[in-house]
């Protein structure tokens, strides 16, 4: 009955309460910025950087911890598309 709730947190190296934190943290940080866009696109001189620069941060925290989940489940990481 829990497997749903713990299989992928496992699968990633963290407990179910690990990944919640983790998971809310990114997602707060996404609402946030997604609100500074929306109120950049009325008021182009307010947030002009926040979304960019927001996108570029998770994206660096995922990679590595991608390239860490990866490392404990002892999956070698893809090579990058570009």
């Amino acid at each position: 009955m829990l497997k749903p709730f713990t299989s992928h947190p496992e699968a990633v190296g963290e407990t179910y309460g690990e990944h919640l934190t983790v998971a809310w943290s990114f997602g707060f940080t996404l609402l946030g910025a997604g609100l500074a866009c929306l109120v950049h696109g009325l008021l182009p001189f307010a947030f002009e950087r926040t979304g960019s620069n927001t996108v570029r941060r998770l994206n660096e925290r995922l990679s590595r911890r991608c390239a860490l989940a990866d490392k404990t489940r002892g999956l070698d990481a893809a090579p990058v598309q570009g």
